[in-house]
């Protein structure tokens, strides 16, 4: 089993910055993938950011990429995301998750996830 609880959520306005953060325990390590998505209301679950390994590997969806920065700290067993010039359509509820297999960019394929923190971007 693995839990995962993320933090930093909040209100900011267009062009400014947030940075949250993703605590993981349980079985976790470097091997496994972690990643961040994101849910606006009435709308499905959308991949933002992954990475893994030791961080060699990123991924980042086409409207975040420039803008979002994913790391992750193997020692703390923490994953980050650094978002930067957000828009208003950024908002939405994110997530973190872990242990993926197949489509990364599928929320289908991951099987542990957060309870979410919320970002709310005012222009």
């Amino acid at each position: 089993q693995v839990q995962l609880v993320e933090s930093g959520g909040g209100l900011v306005q267009a062009g400014g910055s947030l940075r949250l953060s993703c605590a993981a325990s349980g079985r976790t390590g470097s091997t496994y993938p972690m990643g961040w998505f994101r849910q606006a209301p009435g709308k499905e679950r959308q991949f933002v950011a992954a990475i893994y390994w030791g961080g060699s590997s990123t991924y980042y969806a086409d409207s975040v990429k420039g803008r979002f920065t994913i790391s992750r700290d193997n020692a703390k067993n923490t994953a980050a995301l650094q978002m930067n010039s957000l828009k208003p359509e950024d908002t939405a509820v994110y997530y973190c998750a872990t242990h993926a297999s197949g489509n990364v960019y599928s929320h289908l394929s991951w099987n542990y996830w957060g309870q979410g923190t919320q970002v709310t971007v005012s222009s």
